[in-house]
């Protein structure tokens, strides 16, 4: 069993008599080698003057920094996933060493690996249980620095951060996260100032402070490599070294501070509420449009450097009927073999509702090109992708439109570097694409940000109180055996008719309408609640009638893996957190590696994976920004889409999270989102928009928040007037774990399962008094059915 590689399961062969073995895929090298591939394809190369990077063969290196050893595959929270070992950079090198590529200062390897071994294990004997990244960065001697210089004169700095759910980000300078720690700035100095030449290594989960980096003239080199799952130090050192070219571009702006940041001294302004007053101005759409936040800019939004050079060739659009389609011809004119990126962008008139500078449309990559082929990229959008909403009836009100004037389409490797093509569209006269009823209008939203800067004040309406939290009205602790829901007959009694079984439906002997059409009030309830872990899972399951042959199917975290329970001793595969991924802007990568997730989660008995996780980055300090993509809702939903077909096209379930508005962890389950209906739609909701239309996930599970005024999972508007009805999902709506919310609310608005556990008895009595329908307990209970009926 310690040998993953010989780690088999026996599997009966019918009719044989015999057993074959038969290897697991959970962990397999096929899959920790997909691992390493997408964390290679993912990283970015931010800085290499001087052609400093690969690093010659031979190239003798000293490598600074604890974050070499103390390496961070991942957050924590429910997106950790517990793996039989992670490969740090200090591993990576010494691979690169063995195979004579480059030459490592061993001393100072020794120094911090010894250092860290002694940090952490000082943590456990005090009965600590220490995340990785989270001990101090160690003093560096004098006498140890001398003799690195003596050894070479290029060195590494290598920094590791980690953040979880639960907990924020710090954005105080000297508080080691956003910025620098004390002891790191030491080490930064020394070495700086000692080394004429230096590549920094980022093994980061976010945004940081780069401009340092930036400024500094004896950093020659920057990688990005993010926290890049079980492989990610070898994954870095493939790039570091030149046997693989850097492809990854930027997914998020990284700005020179944190306060560069729109309303940054706003996010922890009051416990109780977040007002997104910055609108629709978020991350790239407020560095490139507001006056003179384009200086704080370090890297922008899509930025990356390769080792090798890309053109465009040709570039033409082509529109009929609002569908339009780009076609560029990329050719590699360097002398490396290299894949290029494309982003295809749009500028719109400002008009009387304002618009960003440029907004992102659509984005291709090429396959592996050699020096001087070339490939025709084509990327395809349409009206929707760039059309404002208008909450204010400024045009038409509670519509998506485009005002009048000319559209213009730009491409480049990043929002920075674009060129015009040969295409306009103009309208004489507004477009109206589609007028909706309003929701989820805001009542305490005191202003939002225009175009130009300034703040337009709105109007409030204090008489709607944000929805209360009642401790004693939620559920707490674990699900019990589902014996609510049962019908048990008395002991040595058989039945007069057996009850109707589940799999009738599936074999096509009735209709799902009759199985619940036999189902008890209380049975139907049941299935509306959590039910108990089996197996190796630890977020419990949904079902569970096994008198009717409805099963209990188990749930499991994610988003960087399958997370199954460590006390099982099943080790499972970690890819690069989603915040890295997203910088590959690979569709057909992230289908790949979702692919292999959902052979693991098949493989271990699981039916419903949680994840993806597609909340933007509003904030560099949100605490769970690792487990989501990007700023940007075009390329969050059509990754995250990807992802959800490449899991599901394996039988099990994605339900994609959390719906909506989730932008920071503090206070999250009582936290109230106070956001313009126009942000909403072309932002928040738009990554799950596109999710739920291209992906097509089984289940989406809603946020703890508050989204003006109401939580999101006692949102009529948004679960089933927006979600359903607008978006035509036909899914499973499930809470998030222990929230704040009122169960029979929830079913009323519909949530259809409360996680991990339900309040049945509340549910019963809400629906004898009449303040919750039959029709919609019924109605719950037949999309759980037909959610387990789906599963292969």
């Amino acid at each position: 069993m310690a040998d993953r590689e010989k780690w088999y399961r026996l599997r009966y062969m019918p009719g044989t008599g015999l057993y074959e073995e038969r290897h697991r895929v959970t962990a397999s090298k096929k899959h920790t080698e997909l691992s390493r591939e997408a964390a290679r394809e993912s990283m970015v190369l931010l800085k290499n003057e001087d052609h400093i990077l690969p690093f010659q063969e031979g190239q003798p290196l000293a490598v600074f920094g604890k974050a070499q050893v103390d390496y961070v595959q991942g957050g924590g929270g429910s997106g950790v996933v517990h793996t039989s070992y992670s490969h740090s950079l200090l591993d990576g090198l010494r691979e690169k060493e063995a195979e004579s590529k480059i030459l490592l200062f061993g001393r100072l390897s020794e120094f911090y690996q010894k250092t860290v071994e002694r940090s952490y294990a000082a943590l456990r004997e005090a009965g600590e249980e220490p995340a990785p990244g989270q001990i101090p960065e160690p003093e560096l001697p004098d006498e140890l620095l001398a003799a690195a210089r003596e050894f070479t004169d290029t060195a590494i700095l290598s920094y590791c951060r980690y953040s979880t759910e639960g907990a924020d980000r710090s954005g105080t300078p000297g508080d080691g996260d956003f910025y620098l720690s004390p002891a790191e700035q030491a080490m930064t100095e020394k070495v700086l100032n000692t080394f004429p030449k230096a590549v920094v290594v980022l093994n980061t989960g976010g945004v940081v402070d780069t401009a340092w980096i930036r400024d500094d003239l004896a950093v020659k080199g920057c990688l990005f490599m993010g926290q890049a799952g079980m492989e990610g130090g070898l994954a870095a050192a493939d790039l570091l070294v030149g046997d693989a070219c850097p492809s990854g571009h930027l997914a998020d702006t990284f700005a020179d501070s944190f306060n560069a940041y729109p309303f940054a001294e706003n996010f922890r302004e009051a416990e109780g509420y977040l007002e997104y007053k910055d609108d629709i101005y978020v991350g790239y759409r407020y560095f490139e449009t507001i006056p003179g936040a384009d200086k704080k800019v370090v890297y922008p939004f899509g930025f990356g450097l390769s080792y090798t050079t890309f053109r465009v060739n040709k570039a033409r659009i082509d529109e009929e009927n609002g569908a339009f389609t780009a076609e560029l011809t990329v050719q590699n004119i360097g002398l490396t073999a290299g894949r290029g990126l494309i982003q295809l962008y749009v500028s719109c008139p400002g008009g009387r509702l304002g618009k960003p500078k440029v907004v992102l449309v659509g984005f291709a990559r090429t396959k592996l090109l050699l020096p001087a082929r070339e490939e025709v990229l084509r990327i395809r959008f349409s009206l929707y992708s760039f059309a404002s909403f208008d909450d204010l009836g400024r045009v038409k009100a509670s519509s998506y439109l485009l005002e009048e004037g000319t559209y213009q389409f730009f491409y480049g490797e990043n929002v920075r570097d674009l060129q015009e093509i040969e295409f306009s569209y103009t309208l004489d006269e507004p477009l109206v694409i589609g007028t909706l009823p309003e929701r989820l209008v805001p009542h305490r939203l005191t202003g939002r940000l225009r175009s130009d800067g300034t703040v337009e004040a709105l109007s409030l309406d204090l008489s709607v109180d944000p929805a209360p939290y009642e401790p004693e009205r939620v559920p707490s602790g674990f699900p019990p055996e589902n014996e609510w829901g049962q019908t048990k007959l008395p002991k040595g009694k058989a039945p007069d008719e057996p009850p109707l079984q589940l799999m009738d439906v599936h074999e096509g002997g009735i209709s799902l309408d009759h199985f619940l059409a036999s189902l008890s009030l209380r049975q139907k309830i049941s299935l509306l609640g959590g039910q108990p872990n089996r197996g190796p899972a630890n977020t419990f399951g949904i079902g569970n009638l096994p008198l009717l042959g409805i099963p209990n199917v188990q749930t499991a975290d994610g988003p960087q893996g399958l997370r199954l329970r460590p006390e099982t001793n099943v080790p499972t595969t970690a890819f690069p957190a989603e915040s890295l991924l997203a910088c590959s802007w690979d569709m057909n990568l992230l289908y790949e590696v979702g692919k292999a997730i959902g052979e693991e989660v098949k493989e271990n008995g699981i039916g419903l994976w949680l994840a993806p996780a597609l909340n933007l980055h509003r904030s560099p300090l949100c605490g769970r920004n690792f487990e989501y993509l990007s700023e940007d809702p075009l390329l969050s939903g059509m990754l995250s889409a990807a992802l959800v077909q490449g899991v599901q096209s394996l039988g099990v379930g994605c339900a994609v999270k959390h719906f909506a508005c989730n932008n920071k962890e503090e206070n999250r389950k009582d936290s109230d989102s106070q956001v313009s209906v126009r942000a909403l739609r072309e932002l928040y909701l738009r990554s799950f928009e596109i999710c739920v239309k291209l992906g097509k996930p089984l289940a989406v599970m809603s946020s703890y928040n508050l989204i003006n005024e109401k939580r999101a999972s006692e949102s009529h508007e948004l679960l089933t007037d927006i979600l359903r009805g607008e978006w035509g999902f036909g899914g499973m709506v499930i809470s998030d774990w222990w929230n704040h919310a009122i169960h029979e609310k929830e079913i009323a608005a519909g949530n259809d399962v409360k996680m991990p556990v339900g309040s049945p008895e509340d549910v019963l009595a809400a629906v004898r008094s009449g303040a919750l329908s039959e029709e919609a307990v019924t109605r719950s209970a037949r999309r759980v059915l037909e959610f387990i009926l789906k599963l292969e």
